[in-house]
């Protein structure tokens, strides 16, 4: 039994207010699952983070508020959870004043966003991020499935399926397709689940398109070894759906800006079969050298 955690970055939109969205997969062996947990919840108690869920794209962003914060590095967490939120009050305050409301309400989202991270320094945050990035690359039972769509090169007209859509049933048929490949008919084969970020909107539009699916497979492959629709989970809850969103973001970050730290130790997950990364691709244009095309045609 494999469980593969699943989580985006970026927008489907078009063309929204990103060059690419991602959608991302990672696989556990079920007989991992405790092990992996544990791994992750040391690593967030060795930085405070024990209740925090892990959300990339905000930890890894620079708090104005702490340069504020005199010796802010010489503080301890608690003081310096302290000074932040003394900084924060202050500045929701002010906007209220002003009676600037849309850059208020924008303000103080940010602020909730990003509370259960104030105690910690940029390079504290980005340290904690590569630790668990490290853990990712050193798990080799572990398989990675990425959909990364550039939007420039998607054209709608030429699928009957969104960018979010056509994503999905990439990673479907790219975990199907790795729990067929290393079953074994001794053992009556690999079953799989899928277990998603939990979204309203996405949870019904995934969970009617995996019942076709069952029905009448994906493009590339009949569904025979993924059970049940996906399960849509908290994030905040499940510290694997935080992990695959970091794989998600790391992806995107390297084809958006050129971002390798990340990108490099994650991709050593991609599942690969006779040398090729057959688990992870990039929609775009046909002349495009980047890691992820490179393994891809190798």
């Amino acid at each position: 039994m494999y469980l593969c955690y699943v989580d985006e970055s970026g927008t489907p939109d078009i063309p929204g207010n990103t060059s690419h969205f991602v959608l991302a997969g990672l696989s556990i062996p079920v007989w991992h699952w405790k092990d992996c947990e544990r791994e992750i919840n040391a690593l967030k108690a060795k930085y405070d983070l024990k209740s925090a869920e892990i959300h990339t794209a905000w930890m890894l962003r620079k708090y104005l508020e702490q340069t504020k914060v005199a010796d802010f590095d010489s503080l301890d967490y608690a003081q310096r959870r302290y000074e932040v939120g003394k900084q924060r009050k202050t500045d929701l305050l002010r906007l209220q004043k002003a009676g600037n409301s849309k850059r208020y309400r924008r303000t103080r989202k940010n602020y909730n966003k990003t509370e259960d991270y104030i105690h910690l320094n940029y390079d504290e945050r980005r340290a904690f991020i590569t630790e668990i990035a490290q853990c990712v690359s050193g798990w080799g039972f572990a398989r990675l499935f990425a959909e990364c769509v550039d939007k420039i090169y998607f054209d709608p007209a030429r699928t009957t399926r969104t960018v979010d859509e056509q994503a999905f049933e990439q990673i479907v048929s790219r975990f199907e397709q790795y729990l067929e490949y290393t079953g074994s008919s001794q053992t009556g084969g690999n079953s799989g689940l899928l277990i998603h970020d939990n979204n309203p909107t996405v949870a019904k539009k995934h969970t009617e398109l995996m019942k076709g699916f069952h029905r009448r497979g994906t493009l590339w492959t009949d569904v025979n070894n993924i059970i049940e629709t996906p399960l849509f989970v908290d994030s905040q809850l499940t510290s694997l759906v935080q992990v695959a969103d970091l794989c998600s973001y790391a992806m995107r970050r390297y084809l958006e800006n050129g971002e390798e730290e990340l990108f490099d130790l994650i991709f050593e997950r991609a599942d690969r079969k006779d040398g090729i990364a057959v688990g992870v691709r990039h929609f775009t244009d046909q002349i495009c050298c980047c890691k992820i095309c490179t393994a891809h045609r190798r």
